[in-house]
């Protein structure tokens, strides 16, 4: 059964944030998640503290966070403590980092790098003892508790194969049911090589959403994701050129690209979105009438999706969120609409 949640930018007014954030808490959305890019926005760390101490029972992190601006041990120690704050409701989302590193001049973190920090995090963060740049560290307060999920953001052979190794599930930012089958279909199998159940490894997907018979205004409105999305696709292209085993469904959109400008990351109306064809947008994201919507979903959970994330960066926000909670979240779920 699909589990639902909501993706807000840690934009000014904090307050702002909060109040869609107890919006979605209301209409029935179980997660609350964020960006972590902190010269785009507002730094996510203490508008976690507020949602840890303005809703009740949102699940709530970062979608994602990296290993690179942030220091592993930190963000371990971070996540112990709003767990603790929160009564065992913080979940961590993590990658290698896009807008948070390349603003300040940086690449994504190596995959190395990545995997070890991943691997320490997960133990720290629990309560285990870890070993960490040759220190023996543990956070004793942060035994005997309710464990913090870890969901790793993934695309490519390399990442999808940490994410199998380490994660508790795999963050796909895209509505495609085919290039998420395939995605799964990697994960899963360094689940198998590694020694785990592969089946307990989540799905969570993530896209736009827009619930309304004008399909041209919900185009217009998310064609920023895919352009979005393209920023991993371009890298997956360098590492693995053009001929590798990575679904062309992922990967030949982009050849129309010619631009990403941060300054209006994940933004409605950017510009760099001019490339993105309807067809992408369509298949990319969660858009149409509410039988559309609902069919999509059902699609999603058919090919084994557990958690759907609204990113809520579109116009209407009051209105999804409500319609979500009204319409679709109760029909999902076999309850009385």
């Amino acid at each position: 059964m699909l589990t639902f949640g909501v993706t807000v930018l840690p934009d000014p007014p904090h307050t702002r944030f909060v109040e869609l954030m107890q919006l979605a808490e209301q209409h029935g959305f179980e997660y609350g998640w964020t960006y972590d890019s902190h010269i785009l926005w507002h730094d996510a760390y203490p508008l976690l503290t507020l949602l840890a101490v303005n809703t009740d029972r949102l699940k709530f992190g970062h979608c994602v966070t990296n290993p690179g601006t942030r220091e592993p041990t930190v963000t371990a120690s971070a996540y112990a403590t709003l767990h603790a704050i929160s009564d065992g409701r913080a979940v961590l989302g993590i990658g290698r980092g896009d807008s948070a590193r390349r603003v300040i001049g940086q690449q994504p973190v190596k995959m190395a790098e990545f995997e070890a920090s991943c691997r320490m995090m997960k133990d720290l963060m629990n309560g285990r003892p870890v070993e960490w740049n040759g220190k023996e560290l543990e956070l004793e307060w942060a035994k005997d508790r309710p464990k913090i999920p870890m969901y790793i953001a993934a695309y490519g052979p390399k990442a999808l194969a940490v994410a199998g190794r380490i994660g508790d599930g795999v963050i796909i930012q895209l509505a495609d049911p085919v290039i998420i089958q395939w995605i799964m279909e990697q994960a899963r199998a360094a689940a198998v090589e590694a020694g785990r159940d592969p089946d307990e490894l989540e799905c969570l997907v993530c896209a736009p959403s827009m619930v309304t018979d004008d399909i041209h205004d919900a185009r217009e409105a998310v064609r920023w994701f895919p352009a979005m999305v393209s920023n991993h696709v371009m890298d997956l292209i360098e590492r693995y050129g053009e001929n590798s085993e990575i679904p062309k469904e992922l990967t030949e959109y982009v050849k129309a690209r010619k631009f990403y400008d941060y300054k209006d990351h994940s933004r409605e109306g950017a510009a760099h979105g001019e490339f993105v064809t309807d067809e992408i947008c369509d298949r990319f994201s969660v858009i149409g009438s509410i039988d559309q919507v609902r069919e999509k979903l059902r699609e999603l959970e058919s090919v084994g999706v557990d958690h759907f994330n609204i990113y809520l960066m579109t116009h209407g926000q009051e209105d999804t969120l409500a319609t979500y909670g009204r319409e679709i979240i109760p029909e999902l779920k076999g309850a009385a609409v």
